[in-house]
């Protein structure tokens, strides 16, 4: 045999050799190394962060109370993972795979805050998509999580729960079972339930965006439909009060701009008399009594930033829907001020007929400030004698403005609210949004989640009445100049903080919660939590436990930033109140 036919032999074999190999190594599937480790639920796992994650166990809670933590995975192949719960709290516990979804502005580039987890653009962990029964969550040498969120049923029987969790991960190349174990969560249920949420919560309802991204006809039965999924997904994380589209809401629509209509009552003039059609204000109503949402919050009834138009409202007249009024129309028009004098007292006979005239708040107008002063006291001096007494709220960062009497319900900006607190403001409430990146609680993707749930304890120890925030599902680029997908940006092409616009992701025929979402909610349950221990020591003394566990006096501004310091707190909390049951 000739050199280089024993070389080309040698070859061969050496090859056939190195496949043997790497088939019996598939086969019996030891190159397969996976870590599972339960951790909380203010981790945001990825595989550079993933050691560090600190492993949980167990957790107290009251009956009724909701609490999610995550099983954090990291696998050196391509799995599929299956999951399989046993539990007595089985039917209580919800499975979401963490997706990694895009995150095009994590901050802008002029914040000096340096607490973010990067400032560069890339994916975050951030849409809990609903794991179906039997199906896998597929990771790729990459670290990942399943969020485990456990509804414990009110007036659950005292003691401890066991939830196991088996975990199957199947080698995609082969279909070997390359990892088993299982994760256990002991939970223990204290005899007593949660307090009922007693913070109003709003965030703005885009029905138009509903209809827009999944491209149906506006009040469609499809639509109607989506509607009720969106409503029901909006209560579960703490919203109680609903922006009400009596009219297609004036919000983020830039000047000349008309959003995709939506209004509920339609309108009919003749002559100098308008009429009135509820018909769908009937069917809404239906739906967020339906879905358990306390509160309705009217569209605003002028032009945002100014009060200087009025919203976009189709009018019909001799036969023919019109844009009667708009953007071609000044505010102090007069043909608006007798639309305004026979739709609002219509509105709330109507709202009396149907048993909800208690459960309304009115809006003038987003955001006025001393500029705007003349123009929102005339706004207000027509409105506020329409509306029996309703009370009207708006977003308002200026003390000064406060001080003339004109917003009884001041929704201020937790950046601004020293003053407003200084002072004892009744019916306080807060708000945060794209400019609030500096030092204050907000849920931006690129922020670590403790900074998202630290506004409960804020909350709680300042007394807000509520919270507003403008971007349940706004999927629409800045001012509304174009529809977008939420996939491809989550800043609103470039404008606001990847986060800001939506907390919540549309998925075929219904929608889906982001991390974010579900890491508010858990810090509404703190305020809760804090409540309930108020029955038993007062307000002072759980204030006094905050600080003293902070380490400092706690504002919005100042406070610890640490993953473990509320989960810690809340832990403290529970055995404080077991210490009374």
């Amino acid at each position: 045999m000739g050199f280089f036919a024993r070389c080309l032999l040698t070859s061969v074999i050496e090859f056939y050799i190195i496949k043997i190999y790497i088939c019996i190594m598939l086969k019996v599937g030891t190159i397969m190394a996976m870590k599972v480790k339960q951790v909380s639920s203010l981790e945001k796992i990825m595989t550079k962060n993933y050691d560090d994650a600190k492993t949980i166990y167990q957790k107290t809670v009251m009956g009724g109370e909701s609490f999610s933590y995550q099983l954090a995975i990291c696998p050196d192949d391509f799995v599929d993972i299956f999951f399989t719960v046993q539990s007595p709290l089985k039917e209580a516990v919800s499975l979401y795979e963490v997706r990694n979804t895009v995150m095009d502005l994590p901050i802008y580039s002029y914040a000096i805050d340096d607490d973010y987890i990067t400032r560069s653009a890339g994916t975050m962990p951030d849409l809990l998509l609903p794991l179906e029964a039997e199906k896998p969550m597929r990771l790729v040498y990459e670290a990942g999580a399943l969020w485990v969120e456990v509804n414990v049923p009110e007036n659950t029987p005292a003691g401890t729960y066991s939830v196991e969790i088996d975990v199957r991960a199947i080698l995609v190349g082969n279909g070997e079972v390359g990892y088993e174990g299982r994760e256990t969560m002991q939970i223990e249920v204290l005899p007593c339930n949660i307090p009922t949420q007693k913070t109003i919560y709003t965030q703005w309802f885009h029905t138009d965006c509903i209809a827009d991204y999944h491209n149906v006809p506006v009040y469609s039965e499809a639509h109607w439909e989506l509607i009720d999924a969106y409503m029901a997904l909006y209560a579960k994380l703490g919203g109680n009060m609903i922006l009400t589209p009596i009219i297609t809401p004036p919000l983020d629509t830039g000047l000349g701009i008309r959003r995709t209509n939506v209004q509920l009552v339609d309108f009919e003039k003749k002559g100098h008399v308008y009429s009135f059609d509820f018909s769908r204000l009937v069917r809404w109503i239906s739906l967020v009594n339906k879905n358990g949402i306390r509160y309705f919050e009217m569209s605003p009834l002028f032009s945002q930033w100014g009060l200087a138009y009025t919203p976009n409202i189709l009018v019909k007249e001799n036969g023919e829907e019109s844009y009667l009024f708009g953007w071609e129309m000044d505010s102090h028009n007069p043909e608006y001020k007798n639309f305004l004098s026979q739709f609002l007292p219509a509105l709330i006979d109507f709202a009396k007929e149907q048993g909800i005239k208690e459960r309304l708040y009115f809006h003038i107008s987003d955001e006025p400030n001393e500029k705007h002063l003349d123009a929102y006291r005339f706004a207000h001096d027509l409105i506020v004698p329409l509306i029996d007494g309703c009370p009207t709220m708006d977003a308002l960062s200026n003390y000064a403005f406060y001080e003339k009497g004109l917003v009884p319900v001041p929704v201020t900006s937790i950046a601004d609210l020293a003053p407003f607190l200084e002072n004892k403001v009744e019916n306080q409430w807060g708000y945060y949004c794209c400019s609030h990146f500096d030092a204050v609680s907000n849920r931006f993707m690129a922020m670590p989640s403790y900074r998202n749930r630290i506004i409960g304890l804020q909350i709680y120890k300042f007394g807000l009445v509520g919270f507003l925030h403008w971007g349940y599902n706004f999927y629409n680029s800045m001012h509304s100049r174009k529809q977008i997908n939420p996939y491809l940006t989550s800043s609103a092409e470039g404008t606001f903080p990847s986060g800001d616009a939506f907390s919540v992701y549309p998925v075929k025929n219904g929608v889906a919660p982001s991390l974010r979402a579900l890491v508010f909610k858990e810090a509404l349950t703190d305020v809760e939590v804090c409540r309930k221990l108020e029955e038993y020591i007062g307000k002072d003394a759980v204030v006094k436990m905050i600080d003293d566990a902070a380490g400092m006096d706690l504002t919005f501004k100042d406070y610890p930033r640490q993953k473990e310091f509320i989960p810690n707190l809340m832990n403290k909390m529970m055995e404080k109140i077991k210490t009374f049951i």
